[in-house]
């Protein structure tokens, strides 16, 4: 009996380890249904938030709207300072052939224009044509970069954008559907979506300023949408900056794919707004 007893001591000393590392590792079933639960969450939240965005390019017009490929828009701007009107608002014409051409003719006589081709940038008034202000063609770029028509687009086709559901919200005084897309250069746009009309109201993106190093926020607000030519455009829009408002746009007029004259993206053809163009 004495010789058995250190046996038996020696045996369980063996087999007590493995027996508890048994009884702590998770079964391999229980691993798996752990490790593929996030993957699973992830992949709901991604196919919701596409879901979101393909409403809101269906509610916008569908292939009408993403088939646009010339837009004309009168109205009047105005800028602010600290949420004040800055001025009494200045008239304008523009005119945009997608994906890059854009043309801002300014003032009731329509005689001092920006003109954007490309990453170009000109300003025409009386005294000629000249390279637009290295800073105001920067702010440009950045806002086409982020602009709704682009991010609708172009960025929901990129395979590499990551689609983000950030749940409900409330943007411009509606309930909303919260969305953020995240492109392969960790650039980021959070759109917003009406829950019941599934129109975008609400765009934002921030940036880093390359001087000062500080981080700023742009917002667009999109309201009173009214349908043309099978597609709804937003006739009112309102920019902020770092939570300020300083732009508001009220269009009075919105036409789609009339087809423009290509003169007018030309900086040097001479082109004139108040004359018609040559008959062939």
């Amino acid at each position: 009996m004495k010789r058995i007893l250190p046996i038996l001591v020696l045996v369980c000393l063996i087999w007590l380890p493995a027996w508890g590392q048994a009884q702590s590792a998770p079964a391999p079933a229980q691993s798996q249904a752990k490790a593929t639960a996030p993957d699973a969450a992830a992949d709901e939240n991604t196919r919701k938030a596409k879901a979101i965005v393909a409403q809101a390019i269906q509610a916008l017009g569908g292939q009408t709207y993403l088939n646009i490929r010339d837009r004309e828009q009168t109205g009047r701007a105005y800028t602010l300072h600290h949420g004040q009107q800055t001025s009494n608002g200045v008239l304008f014409w523009s005119f945009s052939e997608f994906p890059d051409k854009e043309r801002f003719e300014l003032t009731k006589d329509r005689d001092w224009a920006q003109l954007y081709v490309g990453n170009k940038g000109y300003e025409m008034t009386y005294k000629g044509v000249h390279p637009m202000d290295p800073k105001d063609l920067e702010e440009y770029l950045r806002q086409r970069h982020y602009s709704l028509e682009t991010v609708l687009r172009t960025w929901v086709n990129d395979p590499g954008v990551i689609f983000l559901f950030d749940g409900n919200a409330t943007a411009a005084q509606h309930e909303a559907f919260q969305v953020t897309l995240i492109n392969t250069k960790d650039e980021s746009v959070t759109l917003y979506f009406d829950v019941d009309t599934h129109l975008p109201i609400k765009k934002a993106f921030t940036w880093r300023d390359p001087v000062d190093k500080q981080k700023n926020l742009e917002e667009e607000i999109y309201d009173n949408y009214r349908q043309v030519s099978g597609v709804m455009a937003p006739y009112n829009i309102t920019r902020y900056f770092n939570g300020d408002m300083s732009r508001e746009r009220f269009y009075f007029s919105v036409t789609i794919n009339q087809g423009l004259n290509q003169a007018m993206f030309d900086p040097n053809s001479g082109y004139d707004p108040n004359k018609p163009p040559p008959k062939h």
